[in-house]
């Protein structure tokens, strides 16, 4: 985040983050979703839409967190 004075005010202007690439979100759902062969909309329930048990979706969050921390401290 850049911060800039401006009309007696503070500003802040971000930089929106790059968003991860098609294949690195694949290979993360691969890994805690299994049964997701693809991240693309298939227009049908049975390929659209999956059962997954609440502890594959707390790991999968928690090591996203985890990356994003670690992403941000490489940047300081």
């Amino acid at each position: 985040m850049q911060l800039t004075l401006g009309d007696d005010a503070m500003t802040a202007k971000t930089t929106p983050a790059k968003a991860p690439s098609e294949a690195l979100l694949l290979e993360g759902a691969a890994k805690h979703f299994h049964g997701v062969e693809t991240l693309e909309t298939r227009n049908s329930d049975r390929l659209d839409f999956h059962d997954v048990a609440v502890w594959a979706i707390r790991s999968a969050l928690t090591e996203a967190d985890a990356a994003g921390l670690a992403a941000a401290a490489t940047k300081r």
